[in-house]
């Protein structure tokens, strides 16, 4: 009999040793549901290949194309990008412990004559689009304390800037979503 207890005992506590602590249960479900209703909101971007979005180890990230957001040559929000920011809002509005990082980047060609006057770099350039998005959020009502606006420029390329549709993939918007630091 003390035999089976000890053997008991000893798988329980395995089996105990082997879950993951309810918080970070919660973090993984709470990502899960996060990846979820931005996949449901964004299905037609998503099919006409203007988002992806995708779960990572900390965090879910929405990667939404420049032409969906901006015009060329544009800092300024176009009027297709608003419906789709309108239906990424009410999730990031429903979070609660996290931030919402805006990153804009672009592909490695040096910025036209009539942005150089106002965005010395494509650096600058990338930030100012990143914060236009952030403004729009804000609009929808997403906390401006729990987002971030950041601009990369041409660093992390995701494709070769060697031809038109790898430059394209490269001129983007990535919005991050983890939990708080």
């Amino acid at each position: 009999m003390t035999r089976i207890a000890s053997i008991l005992i000893l798988a329980a506590t395995a089996a105990l040793s082997a879950c993951v602590s309810q918080s970070t249960y919660k973090q993984e479900v709470g990502k899960a549901n996060t990846y979820q209703q931005l996949s449901e909101r964004l299905q037609g971007e998503v099919a006409s290949d203007q988002a992806q979005i995708t779960q990572l180890q900390n965090l879910v990230r929405v990667s939404l194309a420049n032409t969906l957001l901006f015009a060329e040559g544009s800092v300024q929000l176009n009027a297709a990008a608003e419906p789709t920011l309108a239906r990424i809002a009410p999730v990031l509005k429903g979070l609660s412990g996290q931030t919402v990082e805006i990153r804009g980047f672009t592909d490695n060609l040096p910025i036209g004559p009539e942005l150089r006057a106002r965005f010395p770099d494509n650096q600058a350039l990338s930030k100012a689009r990143a914060e236009d998005v952030k403004r729009a959020l804000a609009a929808q009502g997403v906390p401006p304390a729990m987002m971030i606006a950041s601009g990369l420029g041409d660093a992390q390329p995701v494709a070769s800037n060697d031809t038109p549709q790898g430059r394209a993939k490269n001129r983007r918007v990535e919005i991050d979503i983890a939990e708080a630091k």
